[in-house]
């Protein structure tokens, strides 16, 4: 990876060295802990956002840029058959730490290492997917932030008939490749089917396929789609959003990055606050703790978005009580 895409992926800033203070004595010259970073995807104006959360964790940590800290990152550009080369990269490198953007990037590392610890930003379904024992006690070499919480599609799915009144079918935009998306479906279907609710999906695996799947679920008629929570959804917010305004699809997400992006409501974590705390982890690690003896945090706080000026592009007038329910209103 050139190191211009690299300080595009982190945020823009010169973030291939830091330093902590105190892991160093003057007058000795140890060798730089190393952090790699194998990216599923390529620099973005969202994944840089994501990075200057990180920088700033690390930065608020006492760590400063410019020094002594090593951070090694290559991306596979979207390409699902590159991911596992990248991640030998990776491991080859012998890092201290590997830092994983999503749970793509976690699988992906896990696979091809069960010594180096990793850290992810925005795990999923860990347990199932054998990256950690538990949640109290992951017990291996993956550790981090799991900001996808029970309870959450019902919430959606209740967002989604406040915002649409009436509404009879909810879209899902999926994308089962991810291992993120593999169980959120499945709830949604529940959720939805408990109301009286007919569920349809269409999936988007790439970024080419979005417009596709949004055509697919107009032409079924939905009322209103639920995208669910995954890199690729979220790294392409934009085409989503675009798409959807002109298919006059209204939408309901787990991020507010979509409705930053003309998405018209979004309940869920803020990423940004998983990004900024996983430095701790990494952190933690560079100390001498082990992965395993971290427990996996939650986010506590679950910002509700809105974009009203999205809204009355589509003729939706949103309730008074969703507004002063609303932590984010975008006019």
């Amino acid at each position: 990876m050139r190191r211009r895409d690299f300080v595009a992926l982190l945020g823009g800033a010169a973030a291939t060295k830091v330093i902590r203070p105190g892991l160093a004595r003057a007058g000795t010259s140890p060798k730089r802990p190393i952090i790699g970073i194998p990216a599923f995807f390529g620099p973005s104006k969202i994944g840089q956002s994501f990075g200057n959360s990180f920088r700033q964790g690390l930065q608020d940590l006492g760590y400063v840029l410019g020094r002594d800290l090593d951070i090694q990152a290559r991306n596979a550009g979207g390409d699902w058959d590159r991911l596992p080369a990248i991640v030998e990269e990776i491991v080859q490198l012998k890092p201290d730490v590997i830092y994983a953007f999503a749970t793509l990037d976690a699988v992906a590392a896990r696979k091809a290492t069960s010594t180096i610890p990793i850290v992810c930003a925005a795990l999923a379904d860990a347990v199932r997917l054998g990256l950690i024992a538990s949640e109290a006690r992951p017990g291996g070499n993956v550790t981090g932030i799991e900001p996808y919480v029970a309870g959450l599609p019902a919430k959606q799915i209740e967002l989604a008939r406040e915002v649409v009144p009436g509404a009879s079918t909810v879209g899902l935009l999926t994308n089962s490749k991810d291992p993120k998306g593999a169980p959120q479906a499945p709830e949604l279907e529940a959720a939805g089917q408990a109301v009286g609710l007919k569920i349809v999906a269409a999936d988007a695996n790439r970024p080419e396929d979005i417009e596709d799947a949004l055509r697919e679920l107009a032409n079924k008629r939905v009322d209103v789609v639920i995208v669910l929570h995954t890199g690729l959804l979220v790294v392409n917010s934009p085409q989503i959003a675009a798409a959807a305004l002109a298919l006059r699809l209204p939408t309901v997400y787990g991020y507010r990055e979509h409705v930053i992006a003309g998405g018209l409501i979004s309940y869920g974590v803020d990423l940004r606050w998983c990004y900024h705390r996983s430095a701790y982890f990494v952190d933690k690690i560079l100390r001498g703790a082990a992965p395993g003896d971290l427990p996996i945090e939650f986010p506590t706080q679950f910002p509700l978005s809105i974009n009203l000026k999205t809204a009355k592009e589509l003729g939706l007038t949103v309730s008074p009580s969703l507004l002063s329910r609303a932590d984010e209103v975008i006019e």
